[in-house]
């Protein structure tokens, strides 16, 4: 199928616009792979040092004959969908030694959880977990002992932060390797449906306790299709999974044998073969547009229109909203996962899953076919599904229909035209807004705003009674700058509250709101933030705020002269304890969210 012009037309508008940055990072992985970063150039007390904590894989180290594959481990078991990574290493190394190579744990990374900081303190050092992880990453491989890595990593920050430290190692081959989700508990409408009785006042913490552990019950991913679920989707379509490997539960022998495949398929594209595939030539312009087409055909989580562009800038490769904006117009929903529905990734999966929307996708043209992924089979491959027949992993074709279309659906009978994420520009600065889960007659919300500088306070308000009516929330001061742009995911329970009594409700900040809100029409990430003088420091209470989703418009309804003689507002302190102010170089070295809210590559530039 030939390519849609139009994904055609970003893509060379990507490839132009990163011209001169991806030749330099493809000139720095030459040098790296030229330089010596094997094991026979290095010294023998260096050599020494790095087997002595190995006994079983020892010898074979010496040979040097296998490939030895640095793991990079996110695991931990207070962060459910990590815990499964427990036995990942010895397994792995079993299954290293099947094929003659070895494998070490190069590493380990911080992997916090979102769902357990939201609304507090700790939430405030979640964005830049991931510049933390990617600077994790580099240390781990910077040993310079390993010819491949695999990287364990599912979650918001994680994976983003594993890439991006990965890609500066883009001359070795690499794999992602997914631990998948927990089975369905709780229905996530339900939970939802909970939480909004207990901001009301209707039920007790108790029974709001009862409902989320029933919810969040075991081992895996959540089930909801926010950040984490979205990243899985992503590295699908760019093609570092073992095909098909997204969403298949931990603890099964199909996620035994995925595994065990993808430690043996880095064995086999190592530079000593003839099938070499380094990480920084798979993740080049197609893969990024394949994986922002992906987030957009199932309308996946607004946090990746941060990670993705810090992801490509780590590969020198330039990725703005406006390519999501265009590549929205064109690129169907396939999908209806909540928060854009009641399924889950479970549902998701069993309807067909991501091999269903990436062949869909690519027989519409909608994708790139032709990217370097890890498979042996080539990008086709991620439109079969995996099964274990005759104890043995196999991919099969999938039927032409999905096995739900009320979950997934084909190319030529998609659930809406198009992707639904728009970019908001205006006097208020240029924003996002994900529309995918927003009933139609909300696109657009014309209200008095209030302003507030946290949700702490929005809450406060909400229970007072005082937003009762129609109202464009406004709240400030929650940028990278500010304070690490906390996901603001406390807000979605009053403000989907405030909707359901039928009053006319928006969301405007420059702060960013979890993978999993939906139905309220949010303008988010707004650039440039409050802090250092966006525009939205100058709105005041009662301003009539216009959220236009159909015109693509953000504005504060203030007379212009009045509007260009209002002084900012004055930023709070920065606030101390639970370790933010470890975080203050990062926060005061970051950049805009459109570039990936980072001062790690801010500081970094190819």
């Amino acid at each position: 199928m030939a390519l849609h012009p139009e994904l055609s037309a970003v893509t060379d508008r990507i490839v132009e616009a990163s011209k001169d940055k991806r030749q330099r990072y493809l000139d720095l992985m030459k040098r790296e792979r030229d330089s010596g970063a094997d094991r026979p150039k290095l010294g023998c007390a260096n050599l020494a040092h790095a087997y002595a904590g190995t006994d079983e894989q020892r010898d074979q180290m010496r040979t040097g004959r296998g490939m030895n594959i640095g793991i990079v481990t996110a695991y931990n078991d207070m962060l459910s969908a990590h815990a499964t990574y427990y036995r990942y290493p010895e397994q792995m190394k079993v299954w290293a030694l099947e094929v003659g190579a070895t494998a070490q744990v190069a590493g380990g990374v911080p992997a916090m959880c979102d769902g357990v900081t939201q609304g507090y303190s700790g939430m405030e050092l979640s964005l830049f977990s991931r510049d933390t992880i990617a600077m994790g990453t580099a240390v781990a491989l910077s040993h310079r002992t390993f010819e491949g890595a695999a990287l364990l990593g599912i979650c918001d920050k994680i994976v983003p932060g594993l890439l991006i430290g990965a890609l500066r190692f883009g001359h070795l081959p690499m794999v992602m390797i997914p631990g998948g989700p927990m089975r369905s508990g709780l229905p996530n409408k339900e939970k939802a449906r909970v939480r909004e009785q207990y901001a009301e006042g209707k039920i007790s913490r108790e029974e709001l306790l009862d409902a989320e552990v029933a919810a969040y019950h075991s081992k895996g991913t959540c089930t909801f299709y926010g950040t984490a679920n979205s990243n899985q989707m992503m590295m699908e379509a760019m093609g570092l999974h073992m095909p098909g490997a997204a969403f298949v539960n931990p603890g099964t022998k199909l996620r035994q044998e995925l595994t065990r495949a993808a430690v043996q398929r880095v064995a086999e594209i190592g530079w000593d073969g003839d099938d070499y595939r380094p990480l920084g030539e798979c993740v080049d312009e197609r893969a990024v547009v394949n994986a922002a087409v992906a987030l957009l055909a199932t309308g996946g989580s607004t946090n990746h229109l941060i990670h993705l562009p810090a992801i490509a800038r780590s590969a020198g490769i330039v990725i703005d909203w406006e390519d999501f904006d265009r590549l929205s117009k064109v690129v169907p929903l396939l999908t209806r996962v909540y928060p854009n529905g009641s399924a889950d990734v479970n549902a998701f999966e069993d309807a067909g899953g991501p091999p269903f929307v990436i062949r869909e996708l690519t027989r519409a043209g909608l994708m790139h076919g032709d990217i370097l992924s890890i498979a042996k089979d080539g990008f086709t491959a991620y439109g079969t599904k995996p099964a274990i027949e005759d104890d043995k992993l196999v991919w099969n074709e999938l039927p032409a229909k999905s096995d739900n279309d009320a979950v997934v659906r084909t190319i030529d009978d998609p659930f809406w035209h198009e992707g639904g994420f728009r970019i908001l520009q205006g006097n208020l600065g240029r924003a996002c807004i994900k529309i995918s889960a927003v009933e139609e007659d909300r696109w657009i919300i014309e209200a008095p705003a209030r302003v507030f500088t946290d949700q702490a306070q929005v809450q406060a308000a909400f229970k007072a009674g005082e937003l009762d009516r129609d109202v464009v929330v406004v709240c400030r001061f929650q940028g990278p700058k500010a304070n690490g742009m906390p996901e603001l995911h406390k807000l979605t329970p009053p403000l989907g509250v405030l909707q359901n009594r039928g009053f006319r409700v928006a969301l405007v900040t420059d702060g960013r709101m979890s993978g999993a809100s939906g139905k309220v029409p949010c303008a988010i990430h707004l650039s440039p933030e409050a802090i250092g003088g966006g525009p939205i420091g100058k709105v005041r209470d009662g301003d009539i705020i216009r959220v236009d989703a159909v015109a693509g418009t953000l504005e504060a309804k203030v007379d212009s002269a009045e509007w260009d003689a209002r002084e900012h507002a004055e930023a709070p302190p920065p606030a101390m304890g639970t370790g933010r102010e470890l975080f203050a170089m990062m926060r005061n070295g970051a950049d805009e969210a459109e570039l990936g809210a980072s001062a790690l590559l801010a500081h970094a530039e190819l």
